[in-house]
């Protein structure tokens, strides 16, 4: 570590050194890409609102009443240039900047591309995924999620949001069999552009031979996905196996940019 050292903002679970939100792993994903020095801070769920305000990093939302900031992570510090970012794609917008000399997360001409297709990545994977997801995080899988405070604050925040209890959230019987299948068809969709964009580049990322953002924002995804359900579950595992193991392949070209710090 040295003085210039990045700090990284990141949510943690009970186990030490775990990443699972998919935002958060946006900016790790790209922090390891680039290669710079940086160590993570582990910030409760509770915590977030208070740190942000405390660090100047700015909201990136507001709340439910239209007026009241909204702070979430991930955030960024960088003591060399003495700036604070919040969100995961102004983050990488200022990495690009700040250190032009590091692989691109947004080659020339690819920004706007890229930001509408991690919209699209997020509106077609995500509220499929949270409906499997989410109700496992609090109590099935709470080994590896958020103790104490944060659970708390979860269940708190999340069921107050929808009106219903996490344990409600997900589907049952024919209703999962019915909603997976939607699953399997928005990757299979996703795998359809990604298959197009190899013809164009010869590539096996979006824009061609290397990875940019939004491959890492769709990796975020399927490391939540990973987390949550379990790498040795029947459901991550079918997930791997789609598209003749396309999703396998995919994790594995990006293993080097998981680590940890």
């Amino acid at each position: 570590m040295t003085a210039n050292t990045i700090v990284f903002y990141d949510i943690p679970v009970a186990e030490s050194n775990i990443c699972w939100s998919p935002n958060t792993w946006k900016t790790r994903y790209s922090l390891n890409y680039k290669g710079l020095s940086y160590r993570t801070e582990w910030i409760e769920y509770p915590d977030i609102e208070a740190l942000c305000i405390k660090i100047g990093a700015a909201p990136t939302d507001v709340k439910a009443d239209g007026i009241t900031p909204y702070y979430t992570l991930p955030v960024i510090y960088d003591p060399s240039t003495d700036r604070t970012i919040s969100d995961s794609f102004a983050i990488a917008l200022y990495l690009d900047t700040a250190y032009p000399d590091t692989p691109k997360l947004f080659p020339s001409g690819t920004q706007a591309l890229q930001e509408a297709f991690v919209q699209y990545v997020n509106s077609r994977c995500i509220p499929r995924l949270a409906q499997f997801l989410r109700p496992a995080e609090p109590e099935h899988y709470s080994p590896r999620l958020p103790l104490g405070k944060s659970q708390e604050y979860f269940r708190r925040t999340r069921e107050a949001l929808y009106n219903v209890k996490i344990e409600e959230w997900a589907p049952q019987g024919e209703d999962r069999a019915r909603e997976w299948k939607r699953l399997r068809r928005a990757l299979i969709s996703l795998d359809g552009h990604y298959r197009e964009a190899k013809e164009e580049t010869g590539g096996d990322f979006l824009c061609g031979v290397d990875p940019t953002f939004v491959d890492f924002a769709l990796a975020g995804i399927l490391q939540w996905s990973k987390h949550i359900l379990g790498a040795e579950s029947e459901e991550w595992n079918n997930i791997l196996s789609w598209q003749e193991g396309k999703w396998a392949n995919f994790m594995s070209r990006l293993e080097r940019y998981a680590v940890v710090a």
